[in-house]
């Protein structure tokens, strides 16, 4: 009798040391490893939220595109009312007239102004102390059992590793933009550009939209360039783009020029092309195609220097798994 109460003591002491062990070690390396992906600003700091906003309207001022705006308005949630209100008072070297034209568009498509916040939710209760000791144990209790479970696990697999021949793993899959390299216009016999960038859409950023200032040498500033989302084809997450849209802001002229590119799956979708006509000239994404802009002073060349479609449940070449592209700014000879 004395050996079994031997035994079941000898077993609680090694689970309440697997505890407190597992405890120790999983509750800090749990939050360590934290991580928060493919969220919204809806999550972020109110000042981080107000940046945003700001960045928002002062991208308005330069593509006016109204769905653009209103998708990043519904990504700042029940804060952008308070958000817009606070820009509206102190401006802070944003062209108040853009702040107001920004707004007219959001109550245009939305239907309700937004210089009204919304009221915020009231606040929750507190727990009791007793149910926050209660909730602490068990969560220790479970992260110590699941960390003296994997503790276990790897030590098997280490051992039935040593019994293998360790074979020759292969490299990683990137899932990164493609490095590749500007291209060197002065080898070709052109001018270099005045400016020149890569810019890449990857499937699931969702916020996608990349701009470029153009200056000169001397820093004068000469306007704007840059890409972003412009059409999405079927539901769910993450959005599948099916158009990207990109766009050359000259100071000197009044007009924004803008060109559309479009999967092949779009191109060829008569209610797609439709709908994009408005926006600018539509031209079918290719392999290495280069797609010119021009403004009163400014040539944009844009190469598609890598072009991959997913393979979703979705019609074939439909949506983008990935694009590259290369930018690239001149101003027009004798301006």
């Amino acid at each position: 009798m004395s050996s079994a109460l031997d035994v079941a003591k000898k077993q609680i002491i090694l689970v309440l040391l697997a505890v407190g062990v597992g405890a120790a070690l999983g509750v800090p390396v749990g939050w360590a490893t934290v991580r928060v992906v493919n969220t919204t600003p809806a999550v972020m700091r109110e000042d981080l939220q107000e940046d945003y906003l700001r960045m928002a309207i002062d991208s308005f001022r330069v593509n006016r595109d109204p769905n653009l705006a209103t998708r990043r308005w519904d990504a700042l949630g029940p804060a952008a009312a308070t958000m817009f209100v606070r820009i509206q008072k102190d401006p802070a070297g944003i062209d108040p007239v853009v702040i107001v034209a920004f707004g007219e568009v959001i109550q245009a498509v939305k239907g309700t102004g937004p210089a009204e916040p919304t009221p915020a939710p009231a606040a929750p209760s507190l727990p009791s102390a007793t149910a926050i000791l209660t909730g602490a144990v068990v969560v220790l209790v479970l992260v110590g059992a699941a960390t003296s479970l994997l503790f276990v696990r790897r030590i098997v697999r280490r051992r039935s590793r040593v019994q293998k021949t360790p074979s020759i793993e292969e490299p990683p899959y990137e899932r990164e933009s493609v490095k590749s390299r500007k291209t060197n216009f002065e080898s070709l016999g052109v001018a270099p550009p005045i400016t020149q960038n890569m810019t890449t859409y990857v499937l699931g950023d969702d916020l996608y939209d990349e701009s470029f200032s153009i200056d000169t040498a001397s820093g004068d500033f000469l306007g704007e360039y840059g890409v972003g989302v412009s059409e999405t084809i079927g539901v769910g997450e993450p959005k599948k783009v099916t158009a990207l849209e990109i766009w050359l802001f000259d100071k000197n002229d009044i007009k924004t020029a803008t060109k559309v590119l479009m999967s092949a799956h779009a191109f060829g979708d008569s209610g797609i092309r439709g709908h994009l006509e408005a926006k600018g000239e539509l031209i079918q994404v290719e392999p290495q195609k280069q797609i010119m802009l021009e403004t009163e002073t400014l040539q944009l060349l844009a190469t598609v220097v890598d072009l991959q479609y997913g393979d979703g449940a979705m019609p074939e070449r439909s949506y983008f798994e990935r694009v590259t592209l290369e930018l690239a700014i001149w101003r027009k000879a004798g301006r």
